[in-house]
């Protein structure tokens, strides 16, 4: 299968070693992929902060860029949801609607595409020590992922996985909500990695890299042992 792939800004600038991770498992399971160099943004800052205007000229470009017929895979179930739920109230009843339409069924969250196209669970990958995983809220409620991450974690070779009190609750990034409503989102994030902690785990895991950056913030700052990872470097983790 030709895949497209969709890396969203914060991977591409902060952590690039997930996107190649994610090329390394999508490759092993049979997958032929391509990265399109001319993509920036999906647009969902500008369009959060209000910015419509602003948002529609990137959504444009974004859907410029994925044109054709190919799958669209990121490591985001952040951006994957924008576009899936908010791109067609952006361009209700405009020349691109069916184009729109039409993205929406192409773009794929990693770890859906890998069990619900692919029907891939297990890709060789081992990880030793315990983990926890944090169900992001664009994942669950959006993009309605619950079980799919799970079942491909359960065949980690090594991995012991242990949920987590709270676990549905948000984790207290909410992009701009961060930083509008520091306090509040400090210990909405405290929250998380405590309940995370008395699990026991080694690992904090995600599908979204924004929810982990925030967590990762709290945990190196009060010097605890646990290590946040995206999905993607479990899977690509021991072979």
């Amino acid at each position: 299968m030709n895949v497209q792939l969709f890396i969203p800004c914060f991977v591409d600038q902060l952590y690039p070693d997930t996107a190649f991770n994610m090329i390394k498992v999508l490759e092993k399971a049979g997958c032929t992929v391509s990265y399109n160099t001319a993509q920036t943004c999906c647009g969902q800052p500008a369009f959060n902060a209000g910015f419509w205007d602003e948002a529609k000229s990137v959504c444009t470009k974004f859907i410029k860029d994925f044109s054709g017929s190919d799958c669209i895979v990121a490591p985001s179930a952040s951006c994957v949801g924008f576009v899936r739920n908010y791109y067609s109230k952006l361009f209700e009843n405009s020349s691109l609607h069916n184009e729109v339409k039409d993205l929406g069924k192409r773009v794929f969250e990693f770890s859906e595409f890998m069990l619900d196209i692919l029907k891939v669970e297990d890709v060789g990958a081992t990880l030793n020590g315990k983990a926890t995983y944090h169900d992001s809220c664009a994942g669950l409620r959006e993009c309605k992922i619950k079980e799919e991450p799970r079942r491909l974690l359960s065949h980690v070779k090594g991995l012991e996985l242990t949920e987590m009190n709270d676990v549905e609750t948000c984790c207290g990034f909410g992009g701009t909500f961060a930083v509008k409503f520091e306090s509040i989102s400090v210990a909405m994030g405290e929250q998380k990695v405590e309940n995370a902690l008395a699990t026991g785990a080694d690992y904090l895991i995600s599908t979204d890299h924004s929810c982990l950056m925030h967590l990762q913030g709290y945990i190196k700052q009060k010097g605890y042992n646990l290590q946040t990872m995206h999905l993607a470097d479990v899977l690509a983790s021991g072979y």
